[in-house]
């Protein structure tokens, strides 16, 4: 070995830490104490088991210092990274020094080794429990020696619990791997040399860079942006919810390509000198070193905080993460909220700069069209201004170009015209120009104009939106978005931003214009076939969730917002009110579908004397498909699209023929119709029987296929048995459950505890009585994935269900072990809320129940109900995400409603107990 004592750290020479280099790793006291060691007589064993427990010990100690000072400057991530370099380099140069010279001191004529920290390590850059990637260098094939002290050095680092990715390779090997493996290519990219024989170091510096590295870097290139996008496909897009810090969207390896193919093409060693080679303006750099700094620092908190290299956000690291970089609470918006904002508007600024940068490279490297495709390829005419460079939309002359700010707009609607990408020289330009839009631009009739036909004309807005959004240039026309611009809700309900589900509501409409949903919304596609206001419904979707994240109910300030922003885009004063009345109440329509009982004739009755016009409901109906579809890929399905659909139904028919068309008697006598022609086999008599058995609410409460189960339960009627009918509701999504008994009090609740221990998921439940002294219970239950249950899993169903309802299982008792919130879902906060309508139904009182959802939340609250004699008519569940809304319909032992004052907080204080006890059971 040529450098024996190259084992100790250079204080002088460390890069900028978080702490005293002596309290990360004191080189000089540590290596004494192991030549200490050493001199004592031992075995190889003992020796081994001793520099294990100094490295430990001296491990442990830096461990703690960087962390400490991380703890104080807890964005300071340039030092966190360096300080566990640094510490992994002195365990690594003091393990290579016990090898060669106490366990395996080298024979005379040993051939050189050097160790060479490869990937990240090489960078220079680890996060607390970062890999250490090591290439033992040789100058041939491996020795015996050589071999002894590769071995005794990776089972010393990995008693001392690093996670050591190793090769031992000679440089002729390394050039001819890399060659064939981009992976190997790429972590030799950035090799460093740690400790050993330095002319074997340099030498293999030399060679890569001759013979690796000197090339254009195209096939490297290509790797790369194959990778980058192979990644994104598994990963989702940048706004997903619980993002990978370093493998997603946005995310810190795709910093790292942008600067291995810089550093490939250009020899850079440092991201700065990206700017002397002209790959980045000086802004440029600026937010790449912001985005960098700060996504590392989000990893290394991670990994602190689980003590284990954890790349994924998930929601209950997003709140720690935030308390421990610091953040506080906001005007009305958790602390976890503006940090993942934060997070969110520097993985955005991520995209930026890798689209640009990658983008160009991968332009000067693509590969001329053959000239038959070039001569028959029909393109559309560009407009003066532009030029085509590589398919893509270029800027003629910028000076031109930003001599008139509207031309800013023009671009993005040149790209939807033909249908071709922006160069990312352009979008340099847009991003750098952002200034020139004020309000001389945003009252100016041309830019109204051209906005509104990115909108409306050319059939995919959401392309256009995106990236304006992307480039800060919706923002910047609309001030008013720009607080919503990567703004995350804190919850299980939404998949995306709420910029992204702005744009994703949008597209879904875009989507429903085209055709492409006839099938499945064939109510919001009548209705645009009809004909609406398009640019109403495009702007309301627009600026429907404008007014998040601030105290006030957004919609109530997001109507306001409108008022102001309307005109602004070109909307007259009538188009105004009506934008501003869908933003009001875009909720609306949601919440009485899935909060309500549409059967009840109050709450179609209602929610007519809300919307008032045909016209209203149409677009309110279009506004909220899109709306629901847009939160999240599996938001939208069967059971919200029935709901949804037949209230839209029943109240254009209300507003088309007058409102006395709903009541109670109308509607009973029709459903008895229909039943007749359901059963057309059934004598006279017994189909008399029937219809006479049953109490108005019954017939307008379920659908016929429902009244033929019961009516045949009822023919079949076995007084000793549990009578049950099972039936798949493929058009819900779900399994309906029928049940007939004789009449006693609790059983709504002893049925909803069945379905709890079976794992059933409840949406709707319907309970009524009969004449003769019988309950006809109504269930639609979903599994686990919220559907409906297969017909296989039906007779166990079945099975299980009756064992419940015998009184074999205590129901309470088995529930202890099954209703336990998941960790990831304790972060979020749900407030309960609890309350009483006596307006929303003439029969009954109205008992909302808005709290955090659990297994067993609706059996403890019809538990506690029956046991305040309270009687249950049924039972409406509307659930987002780890939030629950469970609407019951009530009236007390004589058949009244609940006016009392008194009794009312009695009826809360008990449902509020059960809840906490409930939650109580799932925290342990």
């Amino acid at each position: 070995m040529n450098d024996p004592e190259n084992w100790t750290l250079d204080v002088a020479q460390a890069p900028r830490l978080g702490a005293d280099p002596k309290d990360i790793y004191d080189s000089t006291a540590i290596n004494a104490e192991l030549a200490a060691a050493a001199k004592a007589d031992s075995s190889p064993a003992a020796l081994r088991a001793e520099t294990v427990r100094i490295l430990r010990a001296a491990q442990t100690q830096g461990r703690e210092a960087i962390a400490r000072a991380f703890a104080e400057a807890p964005f300071d991530a340039a030092a966190m990274t360096t300080s566990y370099t640094y510490l992994t380099d002195g365990m690594v140069k003091s393990v290579l020094h016990v090898a060669t010279h106490s366990l395996h001191p080298a024979p005379p004529d040993a051939d050189p080794l050097s160790v060479i920290g490869v990937g990240g390590y090489g960078r220079g850059e680890m996060a607390p429990y970062s890999d250490v990637d090591l290439l033992f260098l040789l100058p041939a094939k491996i020795t015996p020696w050589a071999s002894s002290v590769i071995e005794a050095m990776l089972y010393i680092l990995w008693d001392l619990k690093l996670k050591v990715g190793h090769s031992s390779r000679t440089i002729r090997d390394c050039v001819q791997l890399a060659g064939e493996d981009y992976t190997i290519q790429t972590a030799l990219l950035e090799h460093r040399y740690v400790g050993g024989d330095t002319a074997l170091a340099e030498e293999l510096d030399a060679t890569l860079k001759r013979e690796l590295f000197s090339g254009s870097g195209r096939d490297f290139i290509e790797a790369k942006l194959a990778e980058r996008d192979s990644r994104h496909l598994k990963q989702g897009q940048r706004y997903v919810v619980e993002p990978n810090v370093k493998e997603g969207k946005g995310g810190l390896r795709d910093l790292q390509s942008l600067f291995w193919i810089a550093k490939f093409i250009h020899g850079v060693e440092h991201s700065a000198d990206l700017v002397n080679k002209g790959v980045f303006r000086a802004d440029e750099y600026e937010t790449f070193k912001e985005a960098e700094n700060f996504l590392w620092a989000v990893r290394g908190h991670l990994h602190l905080l689980t003590k284990r290299a954890t790349e994924q956000l998930t929601f209950d690291m997003q709140v720690s993460v935030a308390e421990a970089m610091q953040y506080q609470d906001s005007a009305g918006r958790r602390a976890v909220e503006v940090f993942m904002q934060a997070y969110f508007r520097h993985a955005t600024a991520v995209g930026d700069l890798t689209r640009i940068f990658l983008t160009k490279l991968e332009d000067m490297h693509v590969k001329s069209e053959p000239l038959l495709e070039r001569l028959f390829r029909r393109r559309p005419r560009i407009k003066e201004g532009y030029v085509v460079v590589h398919n893509r939309i270029a800027l003629k002359d910028e000076a031109a170009f930003l001599a008139n700010p509207l031309n800013l707009l023009r671009l993005f609607e040149e790209a939807l015209r033909t249908g071709m990408l922006i160069h990312p020289d352009a979008m340099r330009t847009v991003k750098a120009n952002l200034h020139l839009i004020d309000d001389s631009v945003r009252n100016d009739p041309e830019a109204q104009r051209i906005f509104l036909d990115l909108l409306l004309k050319h059939g995919n807005p959401e392309r256009a939106l995106r990236r304006m959004n992307e480039l800060g240039m919706l923002a910047a026309f609309i001030p008013e978005f720009e607080p919503i611009v990567a703004m995350m809700q804190f919850n299980m309900y939404h998949s995306y931003t709420v910029d992204e589900h702005t744009i994703q509501t949008i597209a879904n409409l875009a989507m429903i214009e085209k055709n492409e949903l006839e099938e499945e919304l064939p109510v919001a596609s009548s209705i645009l076939k009809r004909g609406v206001n398009r640019k109403v419904l495009y702007i309301a979707l627009l600026l429907h969730d404008i007014g998040k994240g601030r105290p006030e109910d957004h919609s109530i300030l997001g109507a306001a917002i409108v008022r102001k922003v309307a005109p602004r885009l070109g909307l007259k004063q009538d188009e105004v009110e009506t934008v501003e009345w869908l933003v009001r109440y875009h909720l609306l329509m949601s919440d009485m579908a899935q909060k309500r009982d549409i059967a009840d004739p109050r709450t179609v009755r209602d929610f007519a004397k809300a919307v008032q016009t045909v016209k209203r409901l149409d677009l309110l109906c279009v506004l909220t498909v899109c709306d629901i579809r847009g939160v999240g890929p599996d938001t939208w399905n069967n059971w919200k699209a029935v709901l949804i659909r037949a209230l839209y139904r029943q109240t254009e028919r209300a507003l088309e023929t007058g409102l006395e068309d709903l009541n109670r008697q109308n509607r009973g006598a029709e459903a008895k119709k229909t039943l007749r022609a359901a059963l057309p086999d059934w004598p006279k008599k017994a189909l008399q029987v029937e219809t006479a058995r049953h109490y108005d609410p019954y017939w307008q409460g379920l659908h016929v296929t429902a009244h033929v189960a019961f009516a045949k339960l009822f023919r079949d009627l076995d007084e000793e048995a549990i009578n049950i009918d099972l039936h798949p509701d493929e058009d819900r999504d779900a399994t309906r459950a029928c049940f007939v008994m004789p009449d006693h009090h609790g059983i709504f609740s002893r049925l909803t505890g069945a379905l709890a221990l079976v794992g059933a998921n409840v949406v709707d439940a319907r309970s009524y009585t009969t004449k003769d002294g019988y309950v006809t219970d109504a269930f639609w239950i979903q599994d686990s994935e919220g559907n409906a249950y297969e017909a296989s899993k039906l007779p166990r169903l079945r099975q299980m269900i009756e064992k419940t309802l015998r009184g074999e299982v205590i129901t309470r008792d088995a529930l202890k072990s099954r209703d336990k919130v998941k960790k990831r879902e304790k972060a979020f906060r749900v407030p309960t809320h609890i309350t009483f309508d006596n307006d929303g139904s003439e029969i009954y009182t109205i008992i909302e129940v808005d709290t955090r959802d659990r297994p067993g939340l609706l059996y403890d609250l019809a538990r506690t109900l029956a046991g305040l004699n309270v009687y249950i008519a049924n039972a409406v569940i509307a659930t987002y995400g780890e939030q629950v809304v469970d609407t019951f319909y009530v009236k007390d032992m004589f058949g009244l409603k609940y006016y009392s004052e008194s009794k009312q907080r009695t009826l809360e204080k008990r449902l509020r107990e059960a809840i906490t006890d409930g939650v109580a059971r799932a925290d342990t």
